[in-house]
């Protein structure tokens, strides 16, 4: 329309022919015939008016028909934003607009003139994303350094951004890493910030979110996908090499590395939360600056679009979990950090998924859980629960030495003894609990009266064992007499002989 323009200032406000004009604007004297018959028609007169535009003027020399009032033109800003209103749709918001101005445009009119001038808006406000509906998560490229006061090194930061598509309302926070536990924390703290959940998580394909990035079948990450499942959102990672998927957050990334990194070049930090102190207030900043296209602020489209249509927290916040593969031992546990944790017997050799939190371990199976317990950092330890055990194993723990003592009493006095200096003998009495019941258990063999004798005979030659008291009776050494045992005569009070009590010492 720059010709058209420039053809009606020459030939009505210059006053120069034809073909001097068709000269000038390499335009045939038909169509200038023609633009200047179209014009006179529409009854606007020369010059033309300020609000006639280069889209209004080609309809008036296309049709010929007078342009509309100004007013009735369409408000393309806030067509743009109430179309990311749940549910709202251009027919509705034409009809709105004939009840404002009921000599405007026609529908066809309308919609024509939104698709013309919704490219000359903001990048920001070309995305076509639902109020409430999709949040884009990042790392920015930049670091942001602190000195640590200790030791003097300095530490570099990671920038976690992330952008509403609505509104563009923009989130921030330095982590000293990029790690599983810091990517959870600070989408937990985003959904704090914004006070609310959208529908969607859209992030990148980093390793703390996708495990293996596909484009149809993406595999999460299990830890992000249980926080994403205790806030009632989804996660729809973007395509690889796909920026448009997350152009939203591609933009808020630009503006954060300029007006958060590149703003806080000059100062100096000696912590972590200095810099997230320094970065909150510059995000009050970045979201209350107008946009260039809209007299509207991100704060404004956020409390406007947005914040009505998140869902609400939940009532308690999410606690970060670790998840982690094991196979249960034929010993009924599995072995996580160094530590053994039991399960119930019947799982053994299965394959399980073990969830961990600062404080609790959980074992499941087929998304059952199937083991609780308190997490231990002792190395090598063993967290044992007792309904885990087969029922041999639990009787097991229900011996105690007077236990056993008693059951070899039934036998004989002889072998209540016996069994009990068995059990003297040994550093620790549950190494000889098994000895001591196989001397008892040979009474099913041999007979009580049998092992009973058997069990003086080894007492008589102080050989305390189960071992022992079998020979005797396999060899039916228990029905021989025993032989008188030479009385020790104690050795005389000397200042050489230094007696047992000093080697017991």
């Amino acid at each position: 329309m720059r010709n058209a323009r420039e053809v009606l200032r020459l030939r009505l406000g210059s006053g120069l022919s034809l073909r001097q004009v068709a000269s000038s604007c390499g335009v045939s004297i038909s169509t200038i015939s023609e633009y200047e018959k179209r014009f006179r028609l529409s009854g606007i007169g020369w010059p033309l008016p300020e609000e006639l535009d280069d889209v209004a003027l080609e309809r008036v020399l296309r049709s010929g028909q007078p342009s509309g009032p100004t007013r009735q033109m369409p408000d393309i800003g806030y067509i743009v934003q109430e179309l990311k209103r749940p549910h709202v749709t251009m027919q509705l918001l034409w009809v709105e607009y004939r009840e404002v101005f009921p000599d405007g445009y026609g529908y066809t009119q309308f919609c024509h003139w939104i698709k013309e001038q919704r490219p000359m808006l903001d990048v920001t406000l070309r995305q076509e994303h639902k109020a409430g509906e999709k949040v884009f998560t990042d790392y920015a490229g930049a670091t942001i350094p602190f000195i640590d006061p200790k030791t003097g090194e300095v530490v570099q930061t990671n920038l976690f951004v992330a952008g509403l598509g609505a509104s563009s309302y923009i989130y921030a926070e330095a982590t000293l890493d990029m790690s599983e536990p810091n990517w959870i924390g600070s989408h937990v703290r985003m959904f704090e910030f914004f006070g609310g959940v959208p529908e969607i998580i859209v992030p990148d394909n980093t390793k703390t979110a996708v495990t293996k990035a596909d484009r149809y079948e993406p595999d999460l990450n299990p830890s992000f996908s249980e926080m994403a499942a205790h806030y009632g959102v989804a996660i729809i990672p973007a395509r690889v090499r796909k920026p448009r998927d997350k152009a939203v957050v591609e933009v808020s990334v630009q503006i954060a590395q300029r007006w958060i990194v590149a703003a806080l070049r000059k100062r100096t930090f000696h912590s972590l939360a200095g810099i997230n102190e320094a970065i909150d207030e510059l995000l009050d900043r970045i979201n209350n600056r107008k946009f260039k296209a809209i007299d509207a602020t991100r704060q404004d489209l956020f409390d406007k679009l947005d914040r009505p249509a998140l869902s609400p927290l939940p009532t308690t916040r999410y606690v970060y979990s670790e998840w982690k593969k094991a196979t249960v031992n034929i010993d009924y546990h599995i072995t996580v950090e160094h530590h053994n944790y039991s399960v119930p017997y019947q799982f053994a050799r299965k394959k399980v998924d073990v969830r961990l939190t600062a404080t609790t371990l959980e074992v499941i199976i087929n998304n059952k859980r199937i083991a609780s317990h308190p997490r231990s950092y002792l190395v090598g330890g063993c967290t044992t629960c007792r309904e885990h055990m087969p029922a041999s194993h639990q009787r097991y723990l229900e011996w105690t030495p007077s236990r056993i003592v008693n059951w070899a009493a039934v036998t004989g006095p002889a072998t209540a003894e016996l069994v009990a200096r068995v059990l003297e003998m040994r550093p620790h009495p549950e190494q000889g609990f098994r000895s001591c019941l196989g001397i008892i258990n040979l009474g099913k063999r041999f007979g009580a009266p049998r092992v009973e004798a058997a069990a003086k005979r080894a007492l008589a030659i102080r050989s305390y064992s189960y071992t022992s008291v079998k020979s005797i009776l396999e060899r039916g050494l228990d029905s021989k007499p025993l032989q008188e045992q030479p009385e020790l005569i104690p050795a005389s009070a000397h200042a050489n002989i230094r007696g047992r009590d000093y080697y017991r010492s």
